[in-house]
């Protein structure tokens, strides 16, 4: 392994002999990093705004492509069953607009996403070529009907979650659709077109000073962390299988930023088959470790479900269960929080960990059997939230994760994190305006009756082919903003 900044000395077990009891507690899980800032806060009930929109789960990119649009709309049904919606604050995201991706993307790439089509793609071969897309079948990322509106439905969604948290009407924000990490400044790659997460990022930019990314998708980070390499202002945390070979080939632990961001990358290097146990052994010492040195202000964490056991294209054995933990962890240092999605190819199991994970933002325990929806045979046999995650012909991945390999990664990433010596600070100034208008930053004095009812239930998932148990909460909502129901 490097040593690149940190060093370290192999462990013996889990202790390593050091003058100060700083890494033998961190390693072993135990007390604070620096002072109180690395415990989790007090519970609290957190307010959780939730982003949805039906279509985002009809696009279709090929009969053999992996990535499935579709999960998503699987777990918002287990959402509904659970009466969830009824613990959130349900939103349709704007469409993101060009203008908007291109705070990021290229004007050259965002436009070519906006033109390219399955009709004009012989016309654009170039292009394509250029931006690492092309047919289906063929690439990674391919052309297919609709495939601006798809970025623009994920982009949208995070960059609304972004500005719940920045206005301070959510704790959490939740995005399923989003956390398309690998997405590059002028091209696509690993299923992603647009990164909605360096999007919502640098929107949180304009308000907090300091920004947490944390990856546990089995795949690296590699479109974030490449964003945001060079500056302190954003951390990137990801915990990922790599050993030169595995998509995206990048995320060695000695890869930690350059310039001002040295060091402010955190890459956490796994092999196939870690488990429940070995993979809480990673993150909970590294997460508390950040918090305590890096007081992040704001987090984004990306929910990435094909580190589970049993996914199409993961070598990862995490359970559902342990899954959530890592969410509930991060969740208890009340910290504002955006929840995005990600990868996740086996997708009954995707939507079992996003309804699992949106309960535990909502602070509610759900029943082990799942809801009954139009989807209830994708769960078959046990109709179980937390079930064997594999197929019958499937058997767990051998772990290859040693525990003396754990512990020297384990070791060398805090001793990086501890050389930090803290956080780092910014001059703050007048924010700057946002990307989009939101319709919810207007004055309420400002507007009429009617346009304070309008605006309630333009916000409000409403779908007349989607299960609600009751409209009660709409009428209310209607009523309270003046309207007349029904």
């Amino acid at each position: 392994e490097g040593t690149a900044g940190g060093g370290g000395s192999t462990p013996q077990g889990s202790r390593v002999d050091r003058k100060e009891g700083w890494l033998t507690s961190q390693i072993l899980g135990l007390g604070p990093v620096l002072g109180n800032m690395s415990q989790a806060g007090p519970r609290i009930k957190h307010r959780v705004s939730y982003f949805h929109d039906a279509e985002a789960g009809q696009f279709y990119l090929g009969p053999s492509h992996p990535m499935k649009p579709h999960r998503v709309q699987l777990a918002h049904q287990l959402i509904l069953g659970y009466e969830l919606h009824n613990k959130m604050i349900c939103f349709r995201p704007h469409r993101a607009s060009d203008a908007e991706m291109k705070k990021f993307h290229t004007e050259e790439y965002v436009d070519f996403l906006l033109t390219i089509n399955p009709d004009n793609m012989d016309m654009m071969s170039s292009q394509m070529k250029e931006h690492n897309v092309g047919f289906v079948g063929q690439y990674d990322c391919p052309v297919f009907d609709g495939i601006f509106p798809f970025c623009q439905l994920q982009a949208g969604g995070s960059l609304d979650g972004a500005a719940k948290l920045i206005d301070g009407s959510a704790d959490i924000a939740i995005n399923w659709s989003g956390g398309l990490h690998h997405a590059k400044r002028n091209e696509a790659s690993g299923f992603c077109y647009i990164n909605d997460a360096v999007l919502a990022i640098l929107e949180m930019l304009k308000f907090f000073p300091r920004v947490l990314y944390i990856d546990i998708d089995v795949h690296h980070g590699d479109g974030v962390e490449e964003a945001f390499y060079l500056t302190d202002r954003v951390m990137c945390v990801s915990l990922h299988k790599y050993d030169g070979n595995f998509f995206p080939q990048t995320g060695d632990i000695v890869e930690n930023g350059e310039g001002k961001g040295k060091y402010y990358s955190i890459n956490v290097p796994l092999n196939d088959g870690i488990d429940d146990e070995t993979y809480e052994q990673m993150f909970k010492p590294i997460i508390r470790a950040v918090m305590g040195t890096y007081d992040p202000k704001a987090i984004l964490l990306q929910c990435g479900a094909d580190s589970l056991a049993g996914d199409r294209l993961g070598v990862f054995n995490l359970s559902v269960k342990a899954h959530g933990d890592c969410v509930a962890f991060v969740k208890s240092f009340n910290i504002p929080t955006l929840v995005v999605g990600g990868g996740g190819y086996t997708i009954r199991n995707v939507a079992r960990c996003w309804a699992y994970e949106t309960s535990l933002c909502c602070d509610t325990n759900v029943s082990n059997d799942l809801p009954w929806s139009e989807y209830w045979h994708y769960f078959a046999p046990s109709y179980q939230l937390h079930a064997d995650l594999r197929p019958k012909e499937w058997a767990y991945a051998e772990n290859r994760n040693t525990q003396q390999d754990l512990d020297k990664i384990r070791v060398e990433v805090l001793e990086k994190i501890r050389g930090l010596q803290g956080a780092p600070s910014v001059q703050m100034k007048e924010m700057p305006p946002a990307f989009f208008v939101d319709m919810d930053s207007e004055d309420e004095d400002m507007l009429t009756d009617e346009q304070k009812r309008v605006r309630s239930m333009e916000r409000a998932i409403y779908a007349s082919n989607e299960y609600y148990p009751s409209r009660t909460e709409f009428r209310g909502a209607e009523e309270a903003a003046g309207g007349g129901g029904a």
